[in-house]
């Protein structure tokens, strides 16, 4: 786990991992709920809802998703392919890790399942 604590004193303190979500009509509803569940020092900042049918092929993938976000750690549940290739480039350009779901990505985590 990604932390961000540190000693400077004698009090202890620690900041929540901000982690920000990306998912196709709610594909990570259940994450998310595990996460807000039984997570320790997470936060979740923003939850990237991609609601529509998609072509396809997408040539142009920043008509979906934005790169004007900042975390600590961004979790893919999305099903397109095209889309969680840019993500992962966008957080490789960032120095985010980024964890996909199903689907292997270079500079991605795919856990399996």
């Amino acid at each position: 786990m990604i932390s961000h604590c540190s000693n400077l004193s004698s009090a202890h303190s620690c900041s929540p991992t901000r982690i920000v979500v990306f998912q196709q009509f709610g594909s990570g509803e259940k994450k998310i709920k595990g996460l807000k569940d039984y997570g320790k020092d997470l936060e979740i900042t923003r939850i990237v809802n991609i609601n529509e049918s998609l072509p396809n092929f997408i040539d142009e993938p920043e008509d979906y998703i934005s790169a004007d976000f900042s975390a600590d750690l961004v979790l893919c549940f999305m099903k397109h392919p095209d889309l969680s290739e840019y993500l992962v480039r966008i957080c490789q350009d960032k120095n985010i890790p980024v964890i996909v779901s199903g689907a292997r990505i270079p500079g991605a985590i795919t856990p399996f399942t």
